[in-house]
C-alpha cells in the first residue's frame, strides 16, 4: 500500500517535536524487504541490537506469509533470551472518569452525556484495593481521566493511599500511573509519592490524523502531549511508558512512531521506554465514528513481533482489551506484561459477582474477563511463571541503571529468580490447590533449567522462608 504524503507545519519547541510525518512516510514507501534484507535484520535484532526505522519499516512491509513467520520466529527467540519465559501480572483501578477532552474514540469524553461520573472516595480507594489484595496483586496502574480535579496533588495523594493499605499478606508493592500530561513541576510532586511508570499514550502519531480525533480539551494539542514525557524525565522521572492506539491511523505508521519516540528518548536521556503498549480500538459507549484503519488480527500479531524486534529491551504490555484467544497467541511473539482479573467500571472489585459491563460506566469494553486466578492456572499450564515482582524499582534499577541491565539481555538473571518468589508467595497465601500443585510443579522446572548451582540453593532456601512466613524476598 502506497503512503499518500500530507503536509503538517509544526512550529512550537521544534528541537523538541520530533516527530515528522513526512520522513516517515517516506521511510515506509522506500522500504522494499526480500528475504535476504529480513533475515539479516532478525539476525542483528538476535543479537540484541535496536534495529533502525528503515529496518523497521522493511519489516512492516513485509508480506510474504514465509518472511512473516521468520519475524514471528525471530520475536519468539528474543522473548525467550531476554525474558525467559516469565509473564508480569498487574490490575487497572479506575480512579475517576472526569474528563475534559472530547475524544472521538473515549467512553470518557466530555460530549457523552450517557457516561455516569463518578470520583472514588478515598474509603472506596481502599476497599478497591483491599479487594485486589485478597486475589493476590501486588502491581497496580491507577487510571485517572484528564480533569483539573485530578492534578498533581491529587495523584501523589491516591498513591500513597495505595501504598498504605495492607491487608494480610496483601499488600501493593509499586504503582505505575496513566493520566493527563503535566508540567515539570507537577511530575515531581508525582514521583516524590513513589510511583513506577507515569503512562502516557500518543494515541496517534501522525498530526493530522491526532487533530480529527481530538475535538475539545488540553488533549486536542499534539505537541503538549507529544512532549509530555520529556517534562516527566526532566522532572526526574526516568522510568516512562509509551503507546499508540491502534485503529486510529495506518499501523505501519504507527509502529514506527514508536520507534521514533524511543529513539528520542534515548538519545535526549540516554533512557528508552520502559514499556511499550499497543491497545486497539474496542467498543465504548457511545462510540461515534467509524475507522478504515482498524487493525485485523493477523496484522497485530505481526506489528508485536515487530516491536519486539525493534526495541528487545522494552517491556510490552497486552491488556483485557483483546480476548483471551489473542492474548494466548501474543504472548508468544513477546509481551511480557498482562492485566488479569481486570475490571473498568469504578469501584467493581468490591462486588463479589462478575456483572455484565456497563459501557456507560468504563472506558470501553474488555473482551478477556477471565479472573486473575484463571489467567496464573493457564499460564502454569505452558510452565510460565505468572511474576508479580516490583525487585528492580525498589533496589533503584531504574533509568540508566536499568538499561544496563536490559539492553544486552542480563535482565533475566534477576526475573526468573523474582518471578520464582512472587509465585511462590502467590502460591502459600491465594492459589486453590490445583493451582498450587501446578505452581510447584513449574517452580522446580524453572529451577532446576538454571545454570548456577548456588542461585538454585538460594531461590530453595528463599521459598523455605517464605513457607514459614516471611514475605517480600528478593534478589
Amino acid at each position: 500500500m502506497k503512503f499518500i504524503t500530507q503536509k503538517y507545519a509544526i512550529a512550537d519547541e521544534p528541537m523538541k517535536v520530533f516527530i515528522d510525518a513526512e520522513e516517515i512516510i517516506s521511510i515506509l514507501n522506500d522500504a522494499k524487504p526480500d528475504k535476504h534484507i529480513v533475515k539479516d535484520i532478525i539476525d542483528k535484532s538476535l543479537n540484541k541490537t535496536r534495529l533502525s526505522m528503515q529496518e523497521t519499516a522493511m519489516l512492516t512491509n513485509t508480506s510474504d506469509p514465509e518472511l512473516i513467520e521468520m519475524i514471528k520466529e525471530g520475536a519468539r527467540t528474543i522473548k525467550r533470551n531476554i525474558y525467559g519465559n516469565r509473564i508480569v501480572l498487574f490490575a487497572p483501578l479506575y480512579i475517576g472518569n472526569k474528563c475534559i477532552n472530547n475524544c472521538k474514540y473515549c467512553g470518557f469524553r466530555a460530549s457523552n452525556t450517557d457516561a455516569v461520573r463518578k470520583t472514588l472516595s478515598d474509603e472506596e480507594i481502599i476497599n478497591e484495593i483491599k479487594a485486589l489484595e485478597d486475589n493476590g496483586q501486588k502491581r497496580l496502574v491507577l487510571v485517572y481521566g484528564e480533569h483539573d480535579q485530578y492534578n498533581p496533588e491529587y495523584i501523589a495523594h491516591t498513591v500513597k493511599l495505595a501504598y498504605s493499605v495492607k491487608k494480610g499478606h496483601g499488600e501493593i508493592r509499586r504503582v505505575n500511573i496513566n493520566a493527563a500530561p503535566l508540567e515539570i513541576e507537577g511530575f515531581k510532586t508525582v514521583k516524590e509519592a513513589g510511583i513506577g511508570t507515569f503512562q502516557i499514550f500518543q494515541e496517534t502519531y501522525h498530526p493530522q490524523a491526532y487533530t480529527s480525533y481530538h475535538l475539545r480539551g488540553k488533549k486536542a494539542n499534539y505537541e503538549y502531549r507529544l512532549t509530555a514525557l520529556d517534562r516527566a524525565m526532566e522532572a526526574g522521572i526516568d522510568d516512562v511508558g509509551i503507546g499508540a492506539l491502534f485503529g486510529l491511523y495506518d499501523w505501519r505508521f504507527e509502529v514506527l512512531g514508536l520507534v521514533r519516540h524511543t529513539n528520542h528518548l534515548e538519545a535526549c536521556y540516554n533512557v528508552g521506554p520502559h514499556t511499550i503498549s499497543f491497545p486497539r480500538i474496542k467498543d465504548a459507549s457511545m462510540l461515534d465514528f467509524g475507522s478504515k484503519y482498524m487493525v485485523n488480527d493477523e496484522d497485530f500479531a505481526k506489528l508485536i513481533a515487530i516491536l519486539r524486534l525493534a526495541v528487545p529491551y522494552t517491556g510490552m504490555i497486552l491488556t483485557a482489551r483483546e480476548p483471551k484467544i489473542i492474548r494466548d497467541e501474543c504472548i508468544n511473539y513477546g509481551v511480557s506484561q498482562i492485566d488479569g482479573g481486570t475490571k473498568l467500571e469504578l469501584g467493581s472489585y468490591t462486588k463479589s459477582v462478575n456483572e455484565e459491563q456497563d459501557l456507560n460506566k468504563g472506558q470501553f469494553r474488555i473482551n478477556d474477563n477471565r479472573s486473575l486466578n484463571e489467567i496464573i492456572d493457564e499460564l502454569l499450564d505452558h510452565n510460565m511463571l505468572p511474576s508479580f515482582c516490583t525487585a528492580c524499582y525498589r533496589l533503584g534499577r531504574t533509568g540508566e541503571h536499568f538499561m544496563e541491565f536490559s539492553v544486552p539481555g542480563f535482565i533475566k538473571r534477576y526475573c526468573t529468580p523474582n518471578a520464582i518468589m512472587t509465585l511462590a508467595e502467590y502460591l502459600i497465601d491465594y492459589a486453590p490447590e490445583i493451582t498450587s500443585s501446578k505452581g510447584w510443579k513449574v517452580i522446580e522446572n524453572n529451577i532446576n533449567d538454571l545454570q548456577d548451582e548456588k542461585l538454585k540453593d538460594k531461590i530453595r532456601d528463599n521459598i523455605k522462608r517464605l513457607k514459614s512466613g516471611e514475605r517480600d524476598l528478593y534478589f
